[in-house]
Formats: C-alpha cells, sequence, structure tokens
C-alpha cells in the first residue's frame, strides 16, 4: 500500500519505512511555532517540567502577533514573559515590535519553512506551510512546551483526501474562493484530521500566494494539514527566502485517499461565508439581498500578503470608501508593509478613506484593532466567523477575498468587483 505526501514525510522524521493512517508515531520536529497568545502557557509548563533548555535555539519560533503592539497590561505582561524566555534561552527566532508579522506570513517569508520540514505551532493556523510541502499543523501548548524541551511530538498518522484541481481562475477569482468553496462543499467536519492533498495541472495557475491562503483554511474544514506538491514555484520562492535545504516528497501512485474530488477553478466565482460558519457559502451570483456592511477588514495570516494589497488596492484607486465605512488594512509583515508603501499602495489606501494597520493579527480575533459592536456587520478576509469571533455575539462576519471585501468597502454593502465597473 501507498503513502501520501504527508505520510512519507511523517515516516521520514519518525524514522521508519512505512506508516499507515492511525498508525501512533513519533516524530522528529524542523520547527516549533508560538505567539503571545500561547507562548506563555507553553512556558509555564515548561517550568514545571523543570527543563535547564530548549532543544535546539534555532528551531524555535516566538512571534509576537496577537496584541502587539500591546493593547493592555496583560498582554504586556505576556509579552515581557516571552522575551524574557528567549533572551534566557537565546531563542534566535525571536520576533517583536519593528521585526514582527502575522506569523504564518512570516515564517515563510523568513525562509524558516521548507519542503519536507514537520513542524508543530501552538495556533490553529500552522497548517500554513503545507503550501510549501512541509508538514506543519496546530497543537497545544502543552504539546508546544513538550516539542521545546524534546524537539519531537506524537502524531496520530491522518488519512488523506485529495483534491484535484483543473483549469484557471477567472479575474478576480483568488485562493480564498477556492477554499471557501471547498469549505461550502464539504463542511467544516468534511475533513476532520485527515490530510488535505492538493493535486493537478490547476495548481500551475495558483500562486504561491494564493497557495498559503488555502493550506491557511485546511483547519477550517477539520484538517489535520493541507499539502501541495513542490513544482517550480515553490522552489524559486524557497530559494528566494531561504538558505535552508529542503528535501521533496511526492504521493505514492498507488496511495490510499478516503476521497477525492475535482474541482474546475475556471468554474469558481467569487464566494462569501455567511455567518456563522465557514460552510455557510454563496457566491456572488447567489446572493439575492442586500448586506450593509459597517466594516471593511483586509488582512490577517489568510489575506495579508502583496498579492492581496495589490489587488486591494486595484479596486480602490480612485475610488472612495463609503461614508459610514470603516475600512481597515493590515498588512501581513514588516517586508509587506514596506513593499506596499514603495508601489504607493499605502497612498491609495489611505486617499480612499481607509486606514493602514501595523501589522497585527488584532481584529481577527475579536482583540483589537477592529472590535464590532452589537449589531454590525463586518466583510472580512480573515478566517473564522464564528459567533462572536470579532467582537459582540450579535455582530455579523461574512468572509470573503480581498477583491470582494475592497469592492464592498466602496459599495457600504456586499459587492463584487463588477458592481464598480471591473
Amino acid at each position: 500500500m501507498g503513502m501520501t505526501m504527508t505520510q512519507k514525510i511523517l515516516a521520514a522524521h519518525a524514522g521508519l519505512d512505512h506508516v499507515e493512517a492511525g498508525q501512533l508515531i513519533e516524530a522528529e520536529l524542523d520547527l516549533v511555532l508560538g505567539n503571545d497568545i500561547t507562548s506563555p502557557v507553553a512556558i509555564h509548563e515548561m517550568d514545571k517540567m523543570k527543563a535547564d533548555t530548549v532543544f535546539h535555539k534555532d528551531k524555535i519560533a516566538l512571534v509576537m502577533d496577537h496584541f502587539i503592539p500591546n493593547k493592555d497590561i496583560k498582554s504586556a505582561e505576556h509579552c515581557k514573559c516571552v522575551r524574557e524566555f528567549a533572551c534566557r534561552h537565546e531563542i534566535s527566532n525571536y520576533f517583536d515590535v519593528g521585526e514582527m508579522g502575522i506569523e504564518h506570513a512570516l515564517l515563510p517569508e523568513k525562509g524558516l519553512t521548507v519542503a519536507g520540514d514537520v513542524i508543530i505551532g501552538a495556533d490553529s493556523h500552522t497548517c500554513t506551510y503545507g503550501a510549501l510541502g512541509a508538514f506543519s499543523t496546530g497543537v497545544g501548548s502543552t504539546d508546544m512546551a513538550a516539542g521545546m524541551v524534546t524537539g519531537k511530538a506524537w502524531f496520530k498518522v491522518p488519512s488523506a483526501i485529495r483534491f484535484n484541481l483543473t483549469g484557471k481562475p477567472k479575474k478576480w477569482v483568488s485562493g480564498k474562493d477556492v477554499i471557501l468553496h471547498i469549505i461550502g462543499m464539504i463542511g467544516v467536519d468534511g475533513a476532520l484530521y485527515k490530510s488535505m492533498e492538493f493535486t493537478g495541472d490547476g495548481i500551475k495557475n495558483l500562486s504561491m500566494d494564493d497557495r498559503f491562503t488555502i493550506a491557511n483554511m485546511a483547519i477550517e474544514a477539520g484538517g489535520k494539514n493541507g499539502i501541495f506538491p513542490v513544482d517550480d514555484q515553490t522552489e524559486a520562492y524557497m530559494k528566494e527566502h531561504s538558505m535552508r535545504s529542503y528535501k521533496v516528497y511526492e504521493a505514492d501512485e498507488d496511495a490510499v485517499y478516503e476521497a477525492e474530488y475535482t474541482i474546475d477553478l475556471s468554474k469558481l466565482e467569487p464566494t462569501v461565508a455567511f455567518p456563522h460558519l465557514p460552510e455557510n457559502t454563496k457566491t456572488m451570483n447567489e446572493i439575492s439581498q442586500e448586506i450593509v456592511i459597517d466594516q471593511a477588514v483586509i488582512g490577517s495570516c489568510t489575506n495579508g500578503r502583496i498579492e492581496d494589497l495589490r489587488t486591494a488596492a486595484e479596486i480602490l484607486k480612485g475610488r472612495k470608501v463609503k461614508k459610514g465605512v470603516r475600512c481597515i488594512i493590515i498588512p501581513a509583515t514588516q517586508s509587506v508593509y514596506l513593499q506596499a508603501m514603495e508601489e504607493g499602495l499605502l497612498k491609495i489606501f489611505i486617499e480612499a478613506g481607509a486606514v493602514v494597520s501595523t501589522p497585527t493579527c488584532g481584529p481577527c480575533l475579536g482583540g483589537y484593532m477592529g472590535i464590532l459592536a452589537a449589531g454590525e456587520r463586518c466583510i472580512s478576509t480573515t478566517n473564522r466567523n464564528f459567533v462572536g469571533r470579532m467582537g459582540h455575539v450579535e455582530s455579523e462576519i461574512y468572509l470573503a477575498s480581498p477583491a470582494v471585501a475592497a469592492a464592498s468597502a466602496v459599495m457600504g454593502k456586499i459587492a463584487a468587483p463588477e458592481e464598480l465597473g471591473l
């Protein structure tokens, strides 16, 4: 019986020739990730272990991104805890104000994640790095602590679902629309503890930013991880960003999948997930009622990369955000922020009446920089629209691509770019 791409990576890191779905293994880790919310818990757990040091100071990444710059005393104390830990253990990859970015955009950009890696992170969207052909998955803070000490983690080898992507997306259809379509199709538990493995000749028509977005939201379908094959685009990205060596794994021809789906990218339409689950999707031509919005957020670990900002700028250029709508744009990293500035995108945003934030996860999890009041509606490029996710339990979140979010900010209601004549 053949192995999937994920199973091959796990087998190699467990020192085994073969693994099967459901098998329990202990695997060597290439990177352990934590942020300003989850790391303090892991640090306190590590203290209970009475561990003197970490397994490898270069294989731990601590990214202050959720409440940075600190929004209150509690967040300041959390960051102080992590800062002191990083200093004490000489952690090489510690990112604070001025260096930080949203973790899942920052680590690939810094070259800390490459093909063939096994990565755990105390954040559910750690599955993002599957875009590079790595096995990456979210864990709890206790598992993060054990990983920091031992450099190992236990896994149950996941079974897999294959998504065969064909065709080329039309204008204004992006990776966000692809993954929302998939989640709408299989549901938020449709890939529960399974590896979502993407294949097909349509992948060449998806940029790396598209792939990061798709892998990022594998968890929203319940997936253990999402993973893409390594192609010329992947290798070019890794060579640009990293000096690390990498290893390419390919699924066996006789690999076993629990289910297989074929998706023609050319037939997809801009898609919106309605409250209060990512599976509650409608294409723009299926939305019959007018949905007035109070806020638009363009950013997050899902859609805060340079392509996302370029798309938003293309729509906002020469236009104004609708009076009464708050449009918040958040570059995912300092590098993205700088590139957006050099390309003139920030000028476009400000002239349109939007605000530009320092890199932060803030509004995505209802932290700060965009909290919703009762009865307010937000269209957002983030990844979750659960009850109370971005603020009051009586607020509503609609998930969409940067193109739809930008067009909606101008129209003051959920709208497609075509409604602006684009």
